[in-house]
């Protein structure tokens, strides 16, 4: 069983930075489709950043030039980096998985079959 555990949330000022992290356990497969989504209360779900197998990503338009996904597959860790971070940045955040052979970056929450039990970011202004 595929686990995926977040952590690196916490509260901050508008203008300051954190960086998520997600651990994969459980599988000994390394073709991961992977991506980092959230949502504030009273809102959908929605996709954030996703990187593919070979490392290509897709952001979403609202945080394109502030927020960095990167992998390290050695250490079966997903990141987030996230700089200039705003009010409007404030969600839970989830990382997701899907196991493929090929794929493209995708935004989509359908795409995805593992989650992790998020972790919060809170920017106050």
């Amino acid at each position: 069983q595929v686990q995926l555990v977040e952590s690196g949330g916490g509260s901050v000022q508008a203008g300051g930075s954190l960086k998520l992290s997600c651990v994969v356990s459980g599988s000994s497969n390394n073709r991961y489709l992977m991506g980092w989504f959230r949502q504030a209360p009273g809102k959908e779900r929605e996709g954030v950043a996703s990187i593919d197998t070979s490392g290509r990503t897709d952001y979403a338009d609202s945080v394109k030039g502030r927020f960095t996904i990167s992998q390290d597959n050695a250490k079966k860790t997903l990141y987030l980096q996230m700089n200039s971070l705003q009010p409007e940045d404030t969600a839970m955040y989830y990382c997701a998985a899907v196991e493929v052979f090929w794929g493209v970056p995708t935004l989509d929450t359908a795409d995805y079959n593992y989650w992790g039990q998020g972790t919060q970011v809170t920017v106050s202004s």
